[in-house]
Parts: structure tokens; sequence; C-alpha cells
């Protein structure tokens, strides 16, 4: 799989074990048994379970696919995850954290909350490609989420969304705009909209233009 290379937030490869294609590696014996009783084996089914998800939806990922992944045995997934549900909330937990690195570093480099703003649609500008043939990784999985609920509402779903949301409201906050939160719904949703339509048309070069847009956008926002 093709996971974005440096954004954080995004899905981090796993090296050998998940190829590009749809084959996993074969390790010996050994290097079986020392991975499943090193440190840090849940977070390598976790990661193992960020990329799966990613590439083909929790639906579709299943604990053993994980495992195989993984390359560790079963029975050793539900040692750390007793369900389904456990691990894609492990996988939420972490998007969550990874985005916040993410968000924390963009404040890091940048010293106002315009070019922050203008960073983040860069950002986007640069996943073109893995957009275009996963979609967004926060999008596609907070809707896959939200439609398992009745009623169409789910916390966990909304959690990703909200963290974007949240953080762009106080970028426009910070740039002196009372309708700081109908602007990061609006960004949010351009965003959004542009990463499906990438994804179902397969063309990354929407991202580009959208980002392009965005910024022109942002620099034309005044006070108000």
């Amino acid at each position: 799989m093709e996971s974005p290379a440096g954004f954080a937030a995004w899905p981090a490869r796993l090296g050998d074990e998940i190829s590009s294609g749809d084959t996993v590696s074969v390790s010996t014996d050994s290097e079986r048994a020392d991975r499943t009783t090193r440190p840090g084996k849940r977070e390598w089914l976790v990661a193992a379970a960020l990329e799966l998800v990613y590439r083909n939806g929790v639906a579709r990922t299943s604990l053993a696919d994980i495992a195989k992944a993984a390359d560790v045995p079963v029975g050793n997934v539900y040692y750390y995850f007793k369900t389904k549900d456990d691990i894609v909330n492990a996988v939420v937990d972490a998007h969550r954290e990874r985005l916040e690195s993410s968000l924390a570093d963009l404040e890091r480099r940048h010293r106002g909350p315009r070019t922050r703003l203008k960073a983040l649609g860069a950002l986007l500008a640069d996943q073109r490609d893995a957009v275009a043939r996963y979609g967004c990784p926060y999008g596609t999985l907070s809707s896959e989420l939200a439609k398992q609920r009745s009623d169409g509402s789910d916390p966990l779903a909304a959690t990703l969304l909200r963290m974007q949301l949240d953080w762009a409201e106080q970028q426009f906050r910070a740039m002196g705009r009372r309708d700081a939160a109908d602007l990061a719904t609006e960004l949010i949703a351009a965003v959004q909209g542009s990463a499906v339509l990438s994804n179902a048309l397969g063309r990354p070069g929407l991202m580009s233009r959208r980002a392009r847009r965005l910024d022109r956008w942002i620099d034309a926002l005044g006070t108000s």
C-alpha cells in the first residue's frame, strides 16, 4: 500500500510486512517467534489494523486478516483484542494520536493561524495519490462507522473529524473571525468533498487544485 509519507496522522508503513500489492511477506519461524514475544506486539497489531482498515475498510477487515498481516498467530490477536470493536477503537485512538501530533507540528512550524491553515491544505495536496486510491483515512473511516448505527450517530465516528473542525475553528478565531465555526465547517467540508471526488473518480489532481483554491480563499479572508 502507498502510505502517505511525511504526515504522521496517516497510516504508517509496515515495512515489508504489507507490500504495495496484496501479498504479505513470509518470516522464518525464529522471526515469527520473536515478534510474538517481544515488547510492542500490541502496537504492531494496531499498525497492521490501521493499514488494512484504510485499504479495505472495517467491514472487509477481519481479526484473522490483521494477524496474517502482522505475521502473528490469531490467538495472539485475541489476547489483546477480544472483539473486532476493540481493535476498531484502537485504530481510532491511533489515528487520534497521530492527528494530534500532526496538528501540534503545524503549530510549532507555523507562527500564524493563516499559514497554519494553508499548511494543512498543502499536506492534503501532498497525499493526493493515496487519497485518490483509498480516500481520506479519517473521512472514510468516520463514514463507515456512522453507517453501523441505526440513527447514523456515533461518537467514535465523529472523533477524527471533530478534532479537525475544532482545530480549524481555533485558527479562524485567532484570525479574528467571529464566524470561525462556520468557516471551519466550510473548510473541512471542502476538503472531505474533494477527497470523495478524487477517490471516486481516481483523479489525484483534484486534491491539488482544491488546495490551491483553499489557499486563495484563506488569503482573501480578513477579520470580521
